[in-house]
């Protein structure tokens, strides 16, 4: 059974005890969350296919957070030709580890 969920504007299609990376998310390591902006589900032969408007009703995605970590570091150039401006800086995006635990349907 795969779902397709989205966390902070972004869309995820997950399975149950996968490993997703997302943006940083405001829980806490071990807490489970139940998230339940779910857009639609299906499975691997796509017999079963439930789509939302935009949200599929009782439906939720079990979750537990593993992690808060900052990612590798991403270089950013900014220049302008003929001007001789160039700037250049470095950061670290700090991202969520998240582990799917189990997708419901009926509530």
């Amino acid at each position: 059974m795969y779902a397709v969920i989205e966390l902070k504007w972004h869309q995820y299609i997950v399975r149950q005890w996968d490993t997703i990376i997302v943006d940083k998310m405001e829980w806490n390591k071990w807490d489970k969350v139940d998230i339940k902006e779910v857009l639609s589900t299906f499975d691997e032969k796509w017999e079963n296919v439930l789509v939302g408007s935009p949200y599929i009703q009782k439906a939720k995605v079990s979750v537990e957070i593993l992690e808060t970590k900052k990612w590798k570091k991403i270089n950013v150039l900014k220049f302008k030709r003929k001007n001789r401006y160039k700037r250049k800086f470095w950061f670290r995006p700090i991202e969520t580890v998240l582990e799917i635990k189990k997708i419901e349907i009926n509530g």
